[in-house]
């Protein structure tokens, strides 16, 4: 049996966002940008996408931008923001549990001179709205801040973080990484009052490399990359129109059925949590999260490496925390200040509208043989 649950790492492509693919790729291949009636189809049809991936983030198709991924989205969206607000300071404010395509561009950017505010979790993950108001300051010109955490599935206050920096300064940018929250998580872009907003496809059962960038409407940005003009010449590059239309096909999935698949993971999660502990000795349960799909627990004294090699031997896929580590020890799990016993067991569980307790009840399984295993050892 194999068993997946590391759908916050990547998804299964859904067969509608496939077969929108293979139809673009195969009869529509037309570029947008060509003059021809066969290119102009195309750009009707990269609009009828756009105008999709709107409604599913709650926003105007012309704030829509397409790239390629969350990371390309989270470093455009920070390097245009300082230099947006270059006359007004070099002050950034961000988490100590961002994801690495936010958290590196900082880096680079403190070292070439600005100044860095990295707020801290509690131990459930979560940032306090209250110390995001003590940083600010008059150079402040850049927040970003996650909407939810991809090793722990802790929900940010992000809206309200968002309503307290623009009642301080309207003119500070306020980003949000929403890669694990979109359309896990029910929001408009326009309730949660941010001016960048940052997803990818391949995390809502579209292919990999495909992503979107929310702008709000009336802000002036450079882009990150120069070329021919594409995406209203913010993005350039010829679109590529078949992810596109997958990722389209993919929203409207999810719009269509989003409350059903949210149910059913909550539901998963919640099993988890309760069989994991029950059926599995020593483990321990470092966070349950706040998002349908993400939880994480440990087990003590096991190193979590060994562990998802182990686990991957039977068939059953988890993560030792986020995939974009590679083997690394995880930067959030250490801001939780936890034991390191703790710290160096933990695994990431997370579902996507196709699993199971059938898989819940494999790993459950496969980690009590392992735990038997080691201590008969």
């Amino acid at each position: 049996m194999f068993v997946y649950l590391d759908h916050a790492a990547t998804t299964p492509v859904c067969a509608e966002a496939a077969q929108a693919a293979l139809e673009e790729m195969t009869s529509a291949f037309g570029n947008p940008s060509a003059r021809h009636a066969f290119g102009q189809q195309a750009a009707r049809r990269l609009e009828d996408c756009r105008a999709v991936v709107a409604k599913a983030l709650g926003c105007a198709p012309e704030e829509v931008f397409f790239t390629s991924c969350g990371t390309e989205g989270d470093n455009w969206a920070i390097q245009a923001a300082v230099e947006h607000g270059r006359r007004r300071g070099r002050h950034i404010i961000t988490t100590a549990i961002e994801h690495s395509a936010v958290l590196e561009p900082v880096k680079a950017l403190e070292g070439k001179g600005w100044s860095v505010t990295r707020l801290k979790p509690d131990r459930q993950g979560r940032v306090s709205p209250e110390d995001l108001r003590a940083a600010l300051r008059e150079d402040t010109v850049l927040v970003s801040m996650m909407l939810v955490n991809n090793e722990l599935g802790t929900l940010q206050p992000v809206g309200e973080c968002a309503r307290i920096v623009k009642a301080y300064a309207p003119e500070i940018l306020f980003h949000t990484d929403a890669v694990q929250g979109f359309l896990k998580i029910p929001f408009t872009v326009k309730e949660l009052g941010v001016d960048l907003l940052t997803v990818s496809g391949h995390k809502i059962r579209a292919p990999k490399g495909i992503g979107v960038q929310y702008i709000r409407s009336g802000l002036k940005l450079s882009p990150l990359l120069r070329g021919g003009g594409q995406e209203r010449g913010l993005r350039p590059g010829t679109e590529p129109t078949a992810q596109i239309a997958a990722l389209s096909a993919a929203c409207r999935l999810w719009l269509d059925h989003g409350a059903e698949y949210r149910a059913h993971m909550e539901a998963l999660k919640s099993y988890a949590l309760e069989q994991l502990p029950a059926r599995v000795e020593g483990l321990e349960v470092v966070t349950p999260g706040d998002a349908p799909h993400i939880c994480s627990v440990s087990l003590p004294g096991y190193p979590s490496e060994m562990l998802v090699r182990a686990l991957s031997d039977q068939g059953i896929c988890v993560s030792s925390g986020s995939a974009c580590h590679k083997g690394k020890p995880s930067h959030v799990f250490a801001a939780l200040g936890l034991p390191k016993r703790t710290a160096m067991g933990v695994l990431r569980i997370s579902f996507g509208p196709s699993s199971t307790r059938e898989e819940v009840d494999a790993l459950a399984a496969a980690l009590s043989a392992i735990r038997s295993r080691r201590v008969g050892a």
